[in-house]
């Protein structure tokens, strides 16, 4: 005697497998995207960002503009970090939308470098007026997608980065080993 399979039995079993897939695989885990890759919608939001953020206002008689970062950025503390999360919200759009790690790693760096210079005091505010890194960042981001550049691998920033720190971390090794051995 030959069984067959029961096709409620197999119905069922396909039923359970879309239930599984439907509430524990990564595609339900992750967040939805803001736009597509390359969508003009996302360019332009993240253009009226970064307008809004460093080139908003004009001096009066001049040609020089400024935007909320500058300004934001006089309250002491928490003006850099909503400046930061900002800046931090960019990148996260840029995630979503598929920019390579090489121009992702670009980005935050220039992000990193508005908030650690910018949080020094009066020196800070002046340089978050010049920097203008979400300007920087639009600029990098059309770049890679409206002519195709900064392709690649993170590895190209952060290999230069990576030497640094332990260049500095060395000096700093150096200078207290010295420092000591004059003390004692």
């Amino acid at each position: 005697m030959i069984l067959k399979p029961n096709p409620k039995q197999q119905t069922l079993n396909s039923k359970l497998l879309s239930l599984w897939h439907k509430y524990f695989t990564r595609s339900r885990m992750r967040t939805p995207t803001v736009q597509t890759a390359g969508s003009t919608r996302a360019l332009d939001h993240l253009r009226r960002l970064a307008r809004l953020m460093d080139s908003q206002f004009r001096v009066p008689g001049t040609d020089y503009r400024f935007g909320l970062d500058g300004l934001i950025g006089l309250i002491p503390g928490a003006g850099d970090m909503t400046t930061l999360a900002v800046s931090g919200y960019m990148l996260y759009i840029m995630a979503q939308n598929g920019a390579s790690s090489y121009v992702l790693a670009r980005m935050a760096v220039n992000v990193i470098i508005d908030a650690v210079i910018g949080s020094i005091p009066f020196l800070g505010d002046l340089f978050d007026f010049a920097f203008k890194a979400n300007t920087r960042n639009l600029r990098l981001m059309e770049q890679y997608y409206q002519e195709g550049r900064h392709r690649g691998s993170a590895w190209k920033v952060l290999l230069p980065i990576l030497l640094v720190l332990v260049a500095v971390v060395g000096l700093i090794v150096y200078g207290m080993w010295q420092l000591i051995a004059a003390i004692f």
